[in-house]
């Protein structure tokens, strides 16, 4: 044979033998993913067979201490951080132990678990009692800060349910608390407001579209349309206003009668 023609056929048996090779390589390591996949299937699967009716009792138990944590912070709960920190590998029985856990708030503490965020799927506690005379807001160790927060959402209804951030921080200052200053009280005022209540769902900031210089407008978070009313509101506003009726805001009173129609209904 000629040797141009035998070093072809050299080279092709070696490419061939490096095809093979590799191949024997993928499957090898095929065969060596296969059986660990499957084994950390099998594991996961041997945890949920050992989930018995104490177990999930468990669960719940965890489930329910954790959002009274996260409550203490006024941090609304998120499905993806319950599954997280606590249910861990047992996130198929999710709904299961959320149910539990619901009825559990009920029935124990008098308290209602409510998804506040359906998007991101967050919820909050509401006292299922309290929420007959619409005001339900927990002022704890923090009284002045809610106070504040009782002011701004004021500020907003009055407004019209939405109020630019300029005119908040105005009206802010005529009260003697100036968002550029450090407060005795409520600290970082501006951050306390943007940040703080935002986190917490008592407040919604979001930016104006089409302005320039940029702009951004507060609006009752879904925290505090359901830990208070527009009822309630209207009347702290009257009473900052040497007790008048609450009928003297003929615009706000029907609204506000209106939501606690539709409360009433619910």
């Amino acid at each position: 044979m000629p040797r141009g023609r035998q070093s072809g056929v050299n080279s092709s048996s070696q490419r061939a033998s490096q095809l093979s090779t590799s191949q024997n390589d993928d499957d090898s390591d095929m065969d060596e993913g296969g059986p660990s996949q499957t084994a950390r299937g099998s594991q996961a699967q041997r945890n949920l067979d050992k989930l018995t009716p104490a177990a999930v009792d468990r669960k719940v138990s965890e489930v329910v201490q954790y959002i009274l944590i996260m409550e203490q912070r006024k941090i609304p709960v998120k499905r993806k951080d319950i599954i997280k920190h606590v249910l861990k590998d047992y996130r198929s029985r999710y709904v299961e132990i959320l149910k539990r856990t619901t009825k559990t708030f009920h029935q124990v503490f008098g308290l209602d678990l409510v998804e506040i965020d359906t998007k991101n799927h967050a919820y909050i506690l509401v006292n299922k009692l309290g929420r007959v005379d619409g005001d339900t807001m927990n002022w704890g160790d923090a009284t002045a800060k809610m106070g504040l927060l009782m002011v701004i959402l004021s500020v907003i209804f009055m407004k019209g349910n939405v109020v630019k951030d300029s005119l908040l921080w105005h009206i802010l200052k005529k009260l003697r608390v100036d968002p550029s200053e450090r407060h005795a009280d409520f600290g970082d005022v501006k951050k306390l407001i943007t940040e703080e209540f935002v986190k917490q769902k008592y407040l919604d900031y979001s930016r104006v579209l089409h302005t320039d210089p940029v702009e951004y407008e507060f609006r009752w978070g879904p925290r505090a349309a359901k830990e208070t009313s527009k009822l309630k509101v209207l009347e702290f506003v009257a009473k900052m206003h040497n007790d008048q009726d609450p009928k003297t805001w003929a615009t706000q009173y029907k609204e506000a009668q209106q939501e606690a129609s539709a409360l009433a209904k619910s």
